[in-house]
């Protein structure tokens, strides 16, 4: 019996009717293993991708395998997402057997949850070298009834090693001038001068390196780091990475020029890009950072916004060709004679030329993604308009991508950052109000009566699954960013009770080093704890950064301090890999500076008090913290005994138990937030 239809997980419920009798994560699963002695498949993917969905289709559809499955096998499906911990654990026991990693992942385990054979991705028949998936059950099955011990021996090792690995942290400092400048020496080294990024191909875009890199400059003036960071978002802006018809950025680049992107679009992605091109803007004045930032920004709430309020997680790489065809790439690539029928010869030929279409094609038979290669003169801006408003109308006709509806606590903390910023820096209130109304939906329905969170909804559903690190300290960022837009002390307060959980159930007490499950989690054969960024901050550099936040708006030593101690291991690995902790980075460079708390005293609804906010918000000293409000306000504890200056709005400057003198020009006030600090 299939046991996924009442699971909240789209990438489960996608699998709801394969005749496979698949079970959720569950100790239920393990207990039918051990009763009917049968090992357990865990299959671990995601809803948004590609190779999971063939092998789906290949495999898991397949009435045959299916039946092998069910009678030898005790089937066990995760959505990685959904489950992080248990994805994280596996995969450091693939990664370590094999060399490498990767989507779906396929491992074989006792009854007891320890693995003894792994994989990725396996065909239907062999093929360049691989063993087709049924090969590997027949020989797995065969190993657990004929080499029990065998497997029972490789599976405890296994299990031991995982266990004994000890993370280095490096020394209790943190990290100082030595050490960011040896990141930035790395970054340099790997950096691509030809074509923006880091490496080679495939690239990914490296949203926090370059929340690094901004920071960086804003302290010590270094005019490369800013080069890196403008050139690199120039890159992936002008690329097929970027959609450039309806703004929004794909999950990473298969090529080194930013060509050919992996389609499938993340929340997580465009939550951090969108916030990276606002802060870009915010150093340069850069108009295509301040367009990005917005389409992306205008991307996320039309096309991911929940009925409810949030954020779903993901679009799908694959969509209907129109010939009933799932194809990577179908709903945004175009060939010449598709332009020819949209926009007539002239004006394809105008589109062709500016977006880089080819009768050879960028991508596959023939067909082309949108980029925008150097323009030689001035374009028609009212022409491009309506080729880009007429592309856009007839590509939404065509089947569209699916959507991963589940809301993901941590990625809609990310959202709720980005649009809180980015609406406030353009004059935008409907994103800040999109940003509220996902701030209130994981109040209402992620968080408890004891501010514990749970990791996913949907459709207004909570899921089962405990929050872990990153949830709390994304949340906690995002409500932290609310704070600063809005000046309302309610998200500051909530944005505590998240921290509260961190400090006690996340950290430990005597290194200061964070896990990434809570201590009352379920426990699984090892407690995950990585803090090097992946495609989201770890969940170790995110709450770094939000506990030295939230201990800059309210003197909470205790936050501060835990902050302190987490950045020990930026220290460590900041030199010998800055790709990996660019989130960590940005946080040092924040203590390093202060960071800065600013308090504008004033009424809300004067102009003078909103002249002196905006100035705030776009200062670019590394992490700095904005309160507004009235003079004694008890909302927000920067605000207490700062008054009034000769009865007009004013601004209070502090870092390090040392407040600069208060002033009411917001020129003086931005020439402070955007001083070095060399």
């Amino acid at each position: 019996m299939n046991r996924l239809a009442h699971e909240t997980s789209p990438y489960l419920l996608q699998h709801a009717d394969n005749p496979v009798d698949w079970w959720p994560w569950s100790a239920q699963a393990f207990d039918e293993a051990r009763r009917s002695n049968r090992p357990v498949l865990l299959s671990v993917g995601y809803s948004s991708c590609h190779w999971c969905h063939v092998m789906a289709h290949e495999s898991f559809e397949d009435e045959a395998t299916a039946a092998y499955l069910n009678e030898r096998f005790v089937s066990v499906k995760v959505d990685r997402e959904e489950r992080p911990d248990v994805d994280a654990v596996y995969m450091e026991a693939v990664q370590a057997a094999t060399g490498q990693g990767g989507w779906p992942m396929t491992v074989f385990l006792t009854p007891d949850a320890e693995p003894f054979y792994f994989g990725t991705y396996f065909p239907p028949e062999p093929r360049h070298g691989m063993a087709s998936f049924r090969q590997v059950l027949e020989g797995v099955s065969t190993a657990w009834s004929d080499r029990r011990d065998e497997v029972a021996e490789v599976a405890g090792k296994i299990t031991r090693d995982l266990a004994e690995r000890e993370m280095s942290f490096g020394d209790s400092q943190v990290p100082g001038e030595e050490e960011l400048a040896g990141a930035l020496l790395g970054l340099t080294r790997d950096y691509d001068a030809a074509r923006g990024g880091f490496g080679g191909a495939p690239k990914f875009p490296p949203s926090m390196v370059i929340e690094f890199l901004l920071r960086h400059h804003a302290r010590t003036g270094s005019e490369g780091a800013l080069q890196m960071a403008v050139d690199t978002c120039e890159r992936m802006a002008r690329g097929g990475l970027y959609d450039q018809l309806g703004g929004g950025f794909a999950r990473y680049s298969v090529d080194r020029d930013w060509v050919i992107p992996h389609f499938e679009k993340m929340l997580y992605d465009n939550a951090l890009l969108c916030r990276v091109y606002a802060h870009l803007w915010r150093s340069t004045g850069s108009e295509l950072a301040r367009r990005v930032a917005l389409e992306t920004a205008d991307f996320l709430v039309r096309e991911l916004r929940t009925d409810e309020g949030g954020f779903a997680s993901a679009l799908d790489a694959d969509s209907d060709d129109g010939t009933g065809r799932h194809v990577e790439g179908a709903y945004y690539v175009w060939t010449p004679a598709q332009l020819r029928e949209v926009l007539g010869d002239a004006d394809a030929e105008f589109a062709a030329r500016y977006f880089g279409v080819t009768e050879e094609g960028t991508f596959e038979e023939g067909a082309s993604v949108l980029q925008l290669p150097q323009q030689e003169g001035v374009v028609d801006a009212e022409r491009l308009a309506s080729v880009r408003e007429r592309l856009l109308a007839a590509r939404s006709g065509r089947p569209a991508p699916g959507r991963d509806d589940k809301v993901v606590a941590a990625w809609n903390g990310l959202a709720v950052a980005a649009l809180a910023e980015t609406g406030a820096y353009f004059g935008r209130p409907d994103l800040v109000e999109a940003a509220i109304g996902a701030a209130d939906l994981l109040v209402r329905l992620h968080m408890d009566d004891r501010a514990r969170l749970v990791r996913t909804s949907k459709d207004g559903r909570a899921g089962a699954h405990a929050g872990v690190l990153e949830d709390y300290a994304d949340v906690a960022e995002g409500f932290l960013a609310l704070t600063s837009v809005t000046g309302e002390g309610v998200w500051l307060e909530f944005a505590g009770f998240l921290l509260d959980h961190v400090l006690a159930q996340f950290t430990d007490a005597e290194s200061g080093a964070l896990y990434d499950t809570a201590a009352d989690a379920e426990r699984l054969i090892r407690r995950p704890q990585d803090p090097t960024d992946n495609a989201t901050p770890s969940g170790w550099s995110a709450a770094a950064g939000a506990l030295l936040s939230y201990g800059a708006q309210t003197g909470a030593e205790p936050h501060r301090t835990a902050a302190e101690r987490a950045l020990g291991v930026v220290k460590a690995l900041g030199p010998r890999a800055p790709r990996f902790i660019g989130w960590g980075l940005a946080v040092a460079e924040a203590l390093l500076d202060g960071p800065r708390e600013v308090a504008v005293v004033g009424e809300v609804s004067d102009p003078a008090t909103t002249a002196l906010r905006r100035a705030a918000l776009l200062g670019t000293a590394p992490g700095a913290v904005v309160a507004v409000g009235v003079p004694e306000s008890e909302e927000l504890p920067l605000l207490a005994g700062r008054p009034l200056v000769d009865g007009k709005p004013a601004a209070y400057v502090c870092r390090n138990f040392v407040c600069d003198v208060p002033t009411t020009d917001p020129d003086r006030l931005r020439a402070v937030l955007n001083g070095r600090n060399a």
